[in-house]
């Protein structure tokens, strides 16, 4: 644990990523806690986090002691909505996640925002490794990203893994005491930490696949750019906002997803649903919205309706609609141009039918 390899990763992937740091942790939802602790985020302080994400991003502000704000998403680009985020600011807030979603960097209106109140922003970059916003590298506008590792990302390991980048040394250091229990040195724990370490057989692993990423993410464009000129118009494709988009994967959407979907499993063709239920639905944070409603409409000031808008404020239509739409199709670094064109004709054929 936290030998060699782990070292030499954590300097090549910063170097990758156009960091000054990278520390390794066991998995991208503690990347994202610990990035929250750093920051100075803890019990009782509010995150603004986008409604559509896997539900690992709400997860870790409530593991460092936080309550997740559900923001709208964007109608095309469906990451975090920058007037929907404006909105749930409130006292309260500490700190706002953008989530490059699907490999596509999030709104740069969101790092303005995030400056203006004074919050901290934490890049969840789980599904986007090298990409990039207007040439500046996902993770490095705000506190610090976190990635993911887990074995399907465009950058995988054997098993669960983790990291966050940061240009600020102070950060580094204090995740690198975080992750390993709160020590300062061997037994003497400074603060409460918890057991997160990237072990040296999967930084070994990363060490091996990290020089191949850049050419993997090309593939990854070439093929993307293939469905968005094969794909028909029965399927509404996500807009690319950015070219630095890494297309972890590539989500289209559908009035009719599930008869989509079962139609192309009856061709052979396996999707995905990348999420069926969006963050203010699932109930693991029905407790934390109901929380929140009280302290709200019991907070000095409050008028008797003060509830009722946290909770209309929750709604997020547009990610509670993409939710019913989305779908998956193939993409990886192995796949052939031919099984593109296969997949664009498999939903050709269901329009047609």
């Amino acid at each position: 644990m936290l030998g060699p390899e782990v070292e030499a990763f954590e300097a090549e992937f910063a170097a990758a990523s156009g960091a000054r740091h990278a520390v390794g942790v066991g998995n991208g939802t503690d990347a994202i806690a610990l990035l929250l602790r750093a920051a100075g985020v803890g019990h009782g302080d509010e995150v603004i986090v986008p409604a559509l994400t896997a539900a690992y991003t709400g997860l870790a502000v409530l593991m460092a002691g936080a309550l997740p704000v559900f923001a709208d998403v964007d109608e095309e680009t469906l990451t975090l909505d920058p007037a929907a985020s404006a909105a749930a600011v409130t006292p309260r807030t500490r700190a706002i996640i953008p989530v490059h979603l699907y490999g596509q960097p999030a709104s740069d209106e969101l790092h303005a925002i995030a400056s203006r109140h004074s919050l901290a922003m934490i890049e969840d970059c789980c599904q986007a490794h090298l990409a990039t916003s207007g040439d500046i590298p996902v993770g490095t506008r705000g506190v610090g990203g976190a990635f993911s590792f887990y074995p399907t990302k465009n950058l995988g390991a054997l098993g669960d893994g983790g990291a966050i980048i940061t240009n600020d040394s102070l950060v580094a250091e204090r995740i690198r005491c975080l992750r390993n229990g709160g020590q300062t040195d061997r037994y003497h724990h400074a603060e409460a930490g918890i057991n997160s370490r990237l072990d040296e057989i999967q930084a070994a692993v990363l060490r091996v696949r990290l020089p191949r990423l850049r050419q993997m993410t090309e593939r990854r464009r070439t093929l993307a750019a293939a469905y968005r000129h094969l794909l028909p118009p029965v399927v509404r494709v996500i807009r690319e906002r950015e070219p630095g988009h890494v297309y972890h994967l590539f989500a289209v959407r559908s009035d009719a997803r599930d008869a989509l979907q079962a139609h192309l499993r009856a061709s052979g063709i396996e999707t995905l649903i990348h999420y069926p239920v969006p963050l203010h639905e699932q109930a693991a944070f029905v407790e934390t919205a109901a929380s929140k409603a009280a302290f709200a409409a019991e907070a000095p000031g409050a008028s008797a309706g003060a509830g009722t808008r946290t909770a209309t404020r929750a709604a997020c239509p547009i990610a509670a609609r993409a939710a019913r739409e989305l779908l998956s199709l193939p993409l990886h670094p192995c796949l052939a141009e031919a099984d593109v064109a296969r997949v664009a004709a498999a939903v050709g054929q269901f329009g047609k039918g």
